[in-house]
């Protein structure tokens, strides 16, 4: 009956230990271990194309720019004007964008469907100016965002011809490295993978926190 008991209590033990925060277990993981998924040979086939030219490196990094930060933000009606929600989407987007100082980004603003086509390009174009000027203001060399591109109305995510925040909106991508930078055959992707494992092992001892309809005026566009 007592070896029974012990036995329970060591079960009961070892669960709670299994239940002890995501922060502590990452901070007594491997370095680099964020980087695996699970399966061994997804990561490893993906580098090996990248090394064999297969997957561009803009390509590789593009797509985890896509997946690892939100690369859209919307606009009010007939506004280029960075809202609180949209800035904290911007702020994580600069945060990715410092990490990675050999990559340029560019962004491309677009409206919805309502009003001229001259007066939207130019609404879009301000939007998309608007979230280079805010990178900027995080520290982000403008010389790292390539000429701001506007769609205007001519791409929109849901085609209506009213009002549509979805469509006002400017999408931020990576386009390519740095002039001086710009393949894989100086290493540069390389030293992007290297300098991510490396600051990877340097972790930060996890600490308790508390968790705490649009009309369309004269002559507007969207």
């Amino acid at each position: 009956m007592t070896r029974n008991l012990i036995s329970c209590a060591a079960v009961v033990s070892l669960l709670s230990l299994g239940a002890c925060t995501d922060s502590w277990n990452s901070f007594n993981t491997e370095a680099g271990a964020e980087v695996d998924e699970g399966a061994f040979g997804g990561p490893t086939m993906n580098n090996s194309l990248v090394m064999m030219g297969e997957i561009d490196a803009t390509q590789a990094l593009a797509g985890r720019f896509a997946s690892e930060v939100p690369s859209t933000i919307t606009f009010a009606f007939n506004s280029s004007e960075i809202t609180p929600e949209s800035a904290a989407i911007l702020s994580r987007q600069a945060n990715w964008i410092a990490q990675f100082p050999e990559v340029r980004f560019r962004v491309y603003g677009h409206t919805d469907l309502v009003g001229s086509d001259a007066y939207n390009k130019s609404l879009g174009l301000r939007r998309a100016n608007a979230v280079v000027s805010y990178f900027a203001s995080k520290g982000i060399s403008r010389s790292r965002l390539e000429a701001v591109a506007s769609f205007g109305e001519t791409q929109p995510v849901i085609n209506t011809t009213g009002p549509e925040q979805a469509n006002r909106r400017t999408v931020t991508e990576v386009t390519g490295f740095v002039k001086g930078a710009p393949s894989l055959i100086n290493g540069k992707y390389i030293e992007v993978v290297w300098r991510e494992y490396v600051e990877g092992a340097t972790r930060i001892h996890p600490q308790n926190t508390t968790v705490k309809t649009e009309v369309d005026p004269a002559g507007a566009g969207g």
